[in-house]
């Protein structure tokens, strides 16, 4: 564990000032998550870095209790409720940021937990910024470009699919002439020009039921945060028949299992085969430190990482793979580059390391 003076955090500091310095060190960094967790007398800090979890520092117990009541105090949280689960959020205003700050509470058999979600809102990116490989952009660039198809991402969580979607909207509203209309769980990112709305299960409002009525808005691109059941799936692949874009993600391991999951949750395959024009399944790697190439230092706060790379595979359906999906016959659903063969090209540019493409594939 690192010393409090990692992060200029010192058993003196007042509770607001150690706040700001917690969550302005983790946005210098990079981080998309700050977690607190009590345990005795200390609290442990940890900084989601490029993926990771990364032990940071710690607080003492009097310092860690007046910070969990500073954070719930500006989130308007009970500050006082320890053993239920709380959500928040933190503007960038009160909490000395460029962005807001997602704050979510939970008890644990060693002490409340805390974890403040960094939406980093200030940038998002284009398409061609988000380091695709050149084909696999092109691809992308050209379903942006028709007038109806399903795009489908896959890839675990965390894995830039999100990133990758808010490029797709930035490249549509920057392009015009059609309206788009998102649903998503949540909104991270409020792009001039799109249509974005959340679901709710307070209000009963899923997936599925936003997107059968937000069809009546007369959107000509639809987007849907997930597919996560068969109502969802359904819709999904009618309002591609009936001449709509549609963008969404589905979790499967590979392009040959979001098109197997497909068929599950739809039993029409014809229409799937129909609706299907482009599959990506994303992982991000994280990029060898350019400071120290990977040896640790203060730029990637000795992790020998700093920042992450999108690695691919991606398979565009024509009529050959149509007839394949009508037939369930699946063994032509193959990525046009593999995971393997872009972590090797990588490898030798010195853009990452052998240990990170066994941490993130297993080989």
């Amino acid at each position: 564990m690192n010393t409090l003076n990692t992060i200029g955090v010192s058993p003196n500091t007042t509770a607001p000032e150690a706040l700001v310095q917690l969550l302005q060190t983790a946005e210098r960094a990079g981080a998309s998550d700050i977690h607190l967790h009590m345990r005795g007398a200390m609290a442990e800090v940890s900084f989601r870095l490029d993926g990771l979890l990364t032990p940071m520092a710690s607080l003492p117990e009097q310092l860690a209790e007046r910070v969990f009541g500073r954070i719930k105090f500006l989130s308007r949280l009970k500050t006082y409720q320890e053993t239920w689960p709380q959500d928040g959020r933190i503007e960038a205003k009160d909490a000395g940021t460029n962005n807001d700050v997602r704050v979510a509470t939970y008890p644990t058999v060693t002490g409340e937990k805390i974890v403040l979600r960094l939406f980093q809102t200030s940038v998002v990116r284009n398409l061609g910024e988000l380091g695709l490989p050149e084909q696999a952009w092109a691809e992308l660039d050209g379903f942006l470009g028709q007038p109806r198809g399903l795009l489908l991402l896959t890839g675990p969580t965390g894995s830039g699919k999100t990133t990758t979607i808010y490029a797709c909207l930035r490249h549509l509203a920057s392009t015009g002439g059609r309206h788009v209309i998102t649903i998503e769980d949540p909104v991270e990112q409020v792009l001039p020009g799109i249509m974005q709305t959340e679901t709710s299960e307070a209000r009963g409002l899923d997936f599925a039921r936003a997107a059968r009525h937000l069809l009546r808005q007369d959107p000509q691109i639809l987007v849907i945060g997930e597919i996560r059941d068969e109502e969802t799936a359904n819709i999904a692949v009618r309002a591609t028949l009936t001449g709509h874009q549609v963008i969404s993600t589905l979790h499967a391991g590979s392009c040959r299992g979001v098109v197997e999951r497909l068929q599950v949750m739809c039993p029409d395959h014809s229409a799937i085969a129909s609706a299907l024009e482009l599959v990506l399944n994303q992982r991000l790697i994280r990029r060898l430190c350019r400071e120290c190439a990977g040896k640790g230092c203060t730029a990637c706060l000795q992790t020998g990482y700093h920042g992450r790379l999108p690695v691919v595979e991606w398979f565009r359906f024509d009529e050959a793979a149509r007839d394949a999906v009508r037939s369930r016959d699946l063994t032509l659903i193959q990525p046009q580059l593999t995971f393997a063969a872009q972590m090797q090209q990588l490898i030798a540019a010195g853009e990452t390391s052998a240990a990170e493409q066994q941490r993130t594939f297993g080989q």
